[in-house]
């Protein structure tokens, strides 16, 4: 957990909704200069600040509409800091809780060097990022769906289906599947929905692939050398990371990625675990992803895994060989150097 703990003569802590603020301003010594609430909108906002401009540093907890304010604070040169909203929850929760209270607390939290700090992610790509992550759901979607059809083969006592319905010829055979026209409808909006899905989202992959060609072609060659890393994850690993250079340790970035457990200990005695959640759960899921598809075909690879369960169960296993991704992983891009499986395997 990181802190902001630069000095500032205001503070100012936005509780932030998407129609609304609550603004609340505190010098260094404490006074309370403004709490007022006012409409979310840049020329209020301006309008307040503008006497503090260039003395007051803005902070707001990370949710949805935190965008536009941080856009806001480049253009205006104003000092902004992204709340982890995680770790706020568990600092400034109280008995009572309101706007006024909320933003009261943020600024007393800045003031006081406790603010947990999360990264401000790049103006530039982060429409890209955002675009990726609704793929994904897109594509789980398009999952459950696929799931759909299976279930209710089986629900009418029918053969199973030995189609793989990412093609459209094996979607088109299910359209007189069932004799029931109720149920052939249902099916049919499956598949509807799918034809629907396959179309754009190749466009869209293609789309994002041409970004992260202008973003980091480097870093995008660098991932495909690794075998089972091919376009998706290698731009979900791009985009999720951001700037690697953000991390100054591997342990860092491991923890960010959920590729670590952190102990829970009190007066020497260990409670297990806590915190996995904490950290970016689309990388985790790029790192297991990884694993597995870099172990298919890989008799090396295999091999090393085989060596890694002697010590510990195949679960288990996978999840070391993740981190072990991982952490080859940050060094590459830290390095710019392409994968080398010599090296990797060894034990």
């Amino acid at each position: 957990m990181n802190f902001y703990n630069n000095i500032h003569p205001y503070y100012c802590g936005i509780d932030l909704h998407s129609r609304s603020l609550y603004v609340c301003i505190i010098a260094q010594d404490g006074k309370t200069c403004l709490h007022k609430e006012i409409p979310a909108n840049p020329e209020k906002l301006i309008e307040l600040l503008t006497p503090y401009i260039g003395q007051v540093v803005i902070g707001v907890e990370c949710m949805h509409c935190w965008y536009w304010i941080a856009d806001f604070c480049e253009k205006h040169a104003i000092d902004f800091i992204l709340g982890h909203a995680l770790y706020m929850k568990a600092i400034h929760g109280g008995k009572a809780k309101n706007d006024r209270i909320d933003s009261f607390k943020i600024a007393t939290l800045i003031r006081g060097g406790n603010f947990p700090i999360a990264f401000v992610y790049p103006k530039e790509k982060r429409a890209t990022r955002d675009l990726l992550r609704r793929r994904m759901k897109i594509v789980r979607h398009g999952a459950h769906l696929k799931a759909h059809v299976v279930n209710t083969t089986s629900q009418y006592n029918l053969p199973p289906n030995k189609v793989n319905l990412k093609n459209i010829g094996a979607r088109e055979i299910l359209n007189s599947t069932f004799s029931d026209p109720v149920v052939q409808k249902n099916i049919n909006l499956d598949m509807a929905i799918l034809d629907c899905y396959a179309k754009e989202l190749s466009k869209i992959e293609w789309f994002i692939e041409q970004q992260a060609k202008q973003h980091n072609p480097v870093q995008l060659h660098i991932l495909k050398s690794i075998s089972g890393i091919g376009r998706i994850l290698a731009l979900t690993i791009i985009y999720e990371i951001g700037d690697i250079n953000r991390f100054s340790s591997v342990q860092k970035f491991a923890s960010y990625a959920r590729l670590v457990k952190c102990k829970a200990e009190s007066a020497g005695k260990s409670y297990g675990t806590q915190g996995n959640k904490i950290g970016n759960a689309h990388l985790k899921w790029a790192f297991s992803e990884a694993a597995v598809l870099y172990l298919r075909g890989n008799k090396r690879a295999q091999t090393y895994l085989l060596k890694l369960q002697k010590r510990m169960s195949k679960a288990k296993a996978l999840s070391a060989l993740a981190h072990k991704l991982g952490r080859c992983i940050y060094f590459m891009l830290k390095n710019e150097t392409v994968f080398n499986e010599n090296k990797f395997l060894k034990c």
